[in-house]
């Protein structure tokens, strides 16, 4: 008996670690130190020696049951992008910029190839964030996962001066909302997704025109990054005030999160286009329109309030960014919610 009989094959890890340091490298920032393959991974933090205040913030998560589909289709290139944005869009509405990210792979066997796929695309979802990969984790586990499957999470760190923390202590009735689009389902709500169609390689595979590709490629889009849409925002000299992630808990979850007591969000829901797949998700599944808002995010992947003085500067920043943007509501005086006018 050695440890390969028992399941762990300790060559294939090498191979994945000798696949992944090319994506690794890609995602380099000056300030890190060292290379792939220590205890640890080390960040300088000289660079934000500038600042008055600086201030660390994080965020960790992991893609859900959206994963299922990769298995299905055996596409693992685009869940990284959903395990990063998942992580360092939290930070960014926060106001921060993220530095680094570690991610961490629990998988019932080592395939290193796939391995490699699936850390392209967290390599990827860190370019697009500017943030490092400078570690990670693939745990061999049989016995606890089966062997065509993994599950993937990750952890971010950023860093904002605390004076630019955005906090929604501002946010006063007659402020604008402004929605930034999604590009879809991201990676929230797909147990019930997974209830609502066939989830077969079959059903993955049926053409909608009215989606204008396979049900598998629009559920599989992965989720929309918007840490260099903020910064530009921020650039043009616009205040974001406050700033929700649209994720699990949709619109009546997540917006409440950024507002101060004693002001509602009212959310005009004719105001933007409703992307076809939740159109097609509410019909096929005979679901109230409370739950879609309630569960998905319905096109819209951030939220920003602003002064309404700046909703035009802040439009334009967004569409400078390759951002479909959208004037969706306003604050009003009330209890602290989210009505949909």
């Amino acid at each position: 008996m050695d440890y390969k009989k028992a399941g762990v094959d300790i060559e294939a890890g090498y191979r994945s670690v000798e696949l992944i340091k090319k994506y690794v490298k890609e995602t380099a920032r000056p300030e890190v130190l060292g290379g792939l393959g220590g205890f640890s991974g080390a960040f300088s933090l000289s660079s934000i020696k500038n600042m008055e205040k600086p201030t660390l913030v994080s965020g960790t998560d992991g893609v859900g049951t959206k994963l299922k589909l990769a298995f299905l289709m055996d596409k693992h290139d685009t869940v990284g992008i959903d395990c990063v944005a998942m992580c360092v869009n939290d930070i960014a509405c926060a106001g921060g910029e993220p530095l680094f990210f570690l991610d961490y792979i629990a998988c019932g066997k080592n395939y290193p190839e796939k391995i490699a796929a699936i850390v392209k695309g967290v390599a990827d979802g860190c370019k697009q964030a500017g943030a490092a990969l400078i570690g990670g984790e693939t745990a061999e586990m049989p016995g606890f996962y089966p062997e065509e499957e993994y599950d993937l999470a990750g952890f971010a760190v950023g860093v904002v001066d605390e004076k630019d923390l955005i906090t929604g202590e501002g946010i006063k009735p007659g402020d604008a909302l402004v929605g930034i689009a999604s590009s879809g389902v991201h990676s929230n709500g797909f147990s019930l997704v997974r209830k609502i169609f066939d989830m077969t390689k079959e059903g993955l595979s049926t053409y909608y025109e009215e989606l204008g590709a396979t049900l598998g490629e629009a559920l599989l889009a992965p989720t929309r990054i918007y840490v260099g849409a903020l910064k530009g925002v921020k650039e043009a000299g616009v205040t974001i005030k406050g700033c929700s992630h649209i994720t699990g808990g949709g619109f009546y979850e997540n917006i409440p999160r950024m507002l101060p007591e004693g002001i509602c969000a009212c959310v005009d829901k004719d105001s933007y286009p409703v992307p076809a797949i939740f159109r097609l998700m509410k019909e096929k599944g005979n679901l109230e329109e409370k739950m879609m808002y309630n569960t998905y995010n319905m096109g819209i992947g951030m939220v920003l309030a602003v002064d309404p003085s700046q909703v035009q500067e802040a439009l334009a920043a967004l569409e400078r960014a390759g951002e479909r943007a959208y004037v969706i509501g306003e604050t009003k005086a009330g209890e602290k919610g989210v009505a949909l006018c």
